[in-house]
């Protein structure tokens, strides 16, 4: 049997064109270094000779670096592909990596840690999105691996959020000042400790404001009521424990059933997807919004634009969040904690 034939590598090629070695490379990796004659024509003798171009496994060994940078998500691929907010953030980072050359690896906080260990090993730095199911997930990563936090905080690396207690505080007064309310509520979204998909009791312990933004948002939403003169502990508040209109209906339909003395006019909600089931919901009961239910998001999603009524909620830019963290994470940026603004849209579910 014969042996396998060699591959071809770098200097093979640069050997037969009488070129350097640094010039077949700027030819694959730096276009812009060559004129496009000479490297149009090193492109089509590489493919001639079945040269692919330069070994990223032997760049990797010489440089320490692989070029690839990891998007830890807490939720399920699926989930956040799927997504219009975290869809959003991946396409802002993604936009960044493309210009500078990088790849981006996702991976899942809720994959098997075995996985993750070793998917991890490849990256040059993590970008972790969202409230981690548990911390377990950092022990997954290589000693002090480069990393930034986006909506959630990781202790001695930099974070990038958005204005969560003021712009929620925005919004709760903007409803509160729109009409008079009697009977406000807030739908959280993923706030016990405690799994709790309904009503929040005394008995659940809230997460602890350096592991969630929706503790922020909380802080606004009470800040806001407080001004109006109720007395936020006793406002009643429901947990919505993943942000989909199958988890989120049967917390609503409850909320939307109760008797009409005690079913709230005005939800605050965490989250435009948990605001839009509770709109679609409404409609289906016969509810007028917003003379007797008035309603609140968070995010500004496309979808809560289009519809009618539009959704009064808070824009965050998404994109921009995910193009900060990857500038930060390549040093394109200076790796301090960011706080980003947002926008209050005036819609038609609250007025």
């Amino acid at each position: 049997m014969s042996p396998p034939a060699r591959r071809m590598t770098l200097k093979d090629l640069a050997r037969e064109l009488g070129v350097s070695t640094a010039t077949i490379s700027n030819a694959f990796n730096r276009p812009d270094q060559l004129s496009p004659k000479l490297r149009e024509r090193i492109l089509a003798e590489a493919r001639r000779m079945g040269y692919r171009g330069p070994d990223a496994k032997a760049r990797s060994l010489r440089t320490g670096r692989s070029r690839i940078i990891s998007v830890i998500l807490a939720e399920s691929l699926t989930y956040s592909l799927n997504d219009a907010v975290s869809s959003e953030f991946l396409s802002g980072v993604a936009e960044v990596l493309d210009t500078q050359d990088h790849t981006l690896l996702l991976l899942s906080a809720r994959q098997a840690r075995s996985h993750l260990i070793g998917s991890a090993s490849m990256a040059d730095g993590f970008i972790v999105y969202g409230l981690m199911p548990t911390s377990d997930v950092f022990d997954s990563l290589p000693v002090n691996a480069a990393l930034v936090a986006v909506d959630f905080n990781v202790a001695g690396h930099p974070s990038v959020h958005v204005d969560n207690e003021p712009a929620s505080f925005a919004i709760a007064d903007r409803a509160l000042r729109a009409k008079p309310r009697r009977r406000p509520a807030i739908l959280n979204l993923r706030l016990t400790v405690e799994t709790c998909n309904g009503r929040v009791t005394p008995e659940h312990t809230l997460l602890p404001a350096d592991r969630t933004i929706t503790r922020a948002r909380l802080a606004g939403f009470h800040r806001a009521l407080a001004q109006h003169g109720f007395s936020p502990e006793r406002v009643p508040m429901w947990n919505v424990e993943e942000n989909t209109f199958e988890v989120c209906a049967p917390v609503i339909s409850a909320v939307l059933d109760l008797p009409d003395d005690e079913r709230p006019d005005l939800l605050l909600c965490m989250s435009d997807r948990i605001a839009l089931t509770a709109l679609t919901l409404a409609e289906q009961r016969g509810l007028r919004i917003p003379e007797d239910l008035c309603l609140t998001g968070f995010d500004g999603i496309a979808e809560g634009q289009y519809r009618a009524p539009r959704l009064t909620t808070v824009r965050q830019e998404s994109g921009d969040k995910g193009r900060l963290a990857a500038r930060m994470i390549l040093g394109l940026e200076p790796p301090h904690s960011r706080l980003l603004d947002t926008e209050l849209i005036h819609g038609d579910t609250c007025s």
